[in-house]
């Protein structure tokens, strides 16, 4: 077979498929987790400093330091095994340790990440959890460590992938700073799947978080777009009962149609990666597959009751400026339009009256022109009374060759007259 070329991204894209596989881990176990975003324009920031920060942390351990251009990186750091993902706004770092200290959710375990490094990380935190993976006790033990470690109110707890796991959160930030999740695995789960298990908790913590940005964003918008909406509606009302010139709202309703669109393109970015982090919190839950344990509310009841109603906030607000914007752009139209109909009226009235202007012009011109045939008469037959003075001595007076002369001078004058008017017309 003939060699061909391959696409230069071929390999690249193919690799990409299996560039973020699901981490190796088993009972017992402590995982922490940690996902860092920069406050302002985190989608356009120097990912550098991702990298950088990461082969700081690295270099206190003598760990092999990833690819130029790696976006993840997997390796052992001392005695934790870490996983670093790059994403379009945030980094996430996940450390796995084996066995679990005496005290439940011990905040030395974060210790992984020293004090210093965090200082200087490249942003914030957006979010970070620690994990208690333990063999899965009988089910009295199992209620009691719920009832010890998260607080009932919010608790979700259910049967992970067919029962090879019982999976708890209560997604609430405890005295050291982190989430708390526990995962309480059976003894024929594999290696694999509890490592699954593990990345889906950390992602949906992850991804609720992100989106719930949007959130923030919306409340800070609500009291705006309530002014924004009384302002409109008075515009419009004054727009339909003619109480103001349309040239003079227009420029108020231009104003307004602009502080509305430069809302929506400030808010654009959020708003869509609000509905992508909904998406994936809702499709990794689906993938853990849960069921029901003792009765208790799952992560998806969870979802429904405390994260979805914030979700179609952000949804209905996007909605709310939007329409806001469009009925903005009809306003405005419908003014201008109202301002093109008056100012052609007032062109139309111009017209009429610069119509009349020239009928009055016409009309003076026929009676100048009138007058200059007699102005013109008049020097005419003076000429030529005197041109033809010499007939006086045949007997003729000069009154007579004067009034003899005065009728065809006369004519032939208007005639010349008309003659030059209608060659300039």
């Amino acid at each position: 077979m003939p060699p061909i070329q391959d696409h230069p991204l071929r390999y690249a894209l193919a690799n990409e498929l299996h560039a973020r596989p699901f981490p190796v881990s088993q009972a017992p176990c402590t995982v922490v987790f940690l996902a860092i975003k920069k406050p302002d324009q985190a989608a356009g920031r120097d990912r550098t400093m991702d990298r950088a920060h990461l082969l700081d942390l690295l270099d206190r351990h003598g760990a092999p330091h990833p690819q130029p251009d790696a976006t993840h990186y997997a390796g052992q750091i001392g005695r934790h095994w870490l996983k670093w993902e790059q994403h379009t706004e945030f980094v996430t770092y996940t450390a796995f340790s084996d066995g679990v200290s005496e005290r439940e959710f011990n905040p030395t375990d974060f210790e992984v990440f020293p004090a210093d490094w965090l200082k200087q990380a490249p942003g914030q935190r957006v979010t970070s959890a620690m994990v208690r993976v333990l063999d899965r006790p009988d089910k009295a033990q199992v209620k009691r460590h719920l009832a010890d470690w998260f607080v009932p109110e919010s608790l979700a707890v259910s049967h992970m992938l067919d029962d090879a796991a019982i999976a708890a959160g209560d997604f609430r930030i405890d005295p050291a700073g982190h989430m708390r999740f526990a995962v309480f695995v059976s003894k024929t789960t594999g290696k694999r799947r509890v490592g699954r298990i593990v990345q889906r908790l950390c992602e949906v913590e992850t991804y609720k978080a992100m989106s719930m940005l949007g959130f923030a964003r919306v409340k800070s918008l609500n009291e705006r777009l309530g002014e924004m909406d009384v302002r409109l509606t008075q515009l419009m009302v004054e727009m339909t009962e003619g109480e103001a010139p349309a040239d003079e709202m227009l420029p108020q309703l231009l104003s307004t149609s602009t502080q509305l669109e430069t809302m929506a393109a400030r808010s654009s970015f959020r708003f869509g990666a609000t509905g992508a982090y909904e998406a994936i919190v809702n499709q990794r839950i689906q993938s853990l597959r849960e069921e029901r344990f003792e009765g208790r509310q799952s992560f998806a009841d969870f979802m429904m009751r405390r994260y979805e109603p914030a979700m179609r906030t952000v949804k209905s607000t996007e909605n709310r400026l939007q329409m806001l914007s469009d009925r903005a752009i009809r306003a405005g139209e419908l003014l201008r339009t109202r301002v093109d109909v008056e100012r052609s009226a007032q062109n139309q009235a111009l017209l009429e009256s610069m119509d009349r202007r020239a009928d009055l012009a016409l009309r003076l011109q026929h009676t100048v022109e009138g007058l200059s045939v007699v102005a013109i008469s008049y020097y005419a037959v003076s000429l030529a009374a005197y041109l033809l003075y010499p007939l006086t001595a045949t007997g003729l007076s000069k009154g007579m060759i004067t009034a003899l002369v005065t009728l065809p001078v006369v004519g032939l004058v208007w005639w010349m007259v008309r003659r030059i008017r209608k060659r300039i017309e």
